[in-house]
């Protein structure tokens, strides 16, 4: 089975961390890509850059590697082989899904690193 193809986003991200009760500011829904998530404990989102969101705490400049898709939801072990290279490059991952495809969130810094890591174990990157 042939290796899936990644494709870099445009936009750099900032991951936010609020408190689990915090309402989702209403400028998250302007950007053209944002994650969301919620436990008992937290409100992550996900937003470029360009989105201003007040948070307890936040980490920004990463880029995020989209496996073009879509992808079924019966097929095994991508985020795994894929996490695989990039923890072998020692390039820290932050990973999200969707119902078709996942993303893998990588510093700008080691962007070529993970780039390059990944197109020597066979996957193409589009940057």
């Amino acid at each position: 089975m042939p290796k899936q193809t990644l494709a870099v986003l445009s936009d750099t991200f900032t991951i936010h961390s609020l408190p689990d009760d915090a309402a989702i500011p209403p400028q998250v829904f302007k950007a053209p890509v944002y994650f969301i998530g919620k436990t008992h404990d937290e409100l992550s989102l996900v937003v470029p850059n360009t989105i201003e969101v007040q948070s307890e705490d936040s980490d920004s400049g990463w880029r995020a590697l989209e496996v073009l898709g879509p992808l079924n939801l019966s097929m095994v072990g991508i985020m795994a082989q894929i996490g695989n290279v990039l923890a072998q490059a020692k390039v820290s991952i932050f990973v999200l899904s969707t119902f078709e495809t996942d993303f893998f969130l990588v510093k700008q810094q080691h962007l070529q690193t993970a780039a390059d890591a990944l197109r020597q174990d066979g996957y193409k990157v589009n940057i």
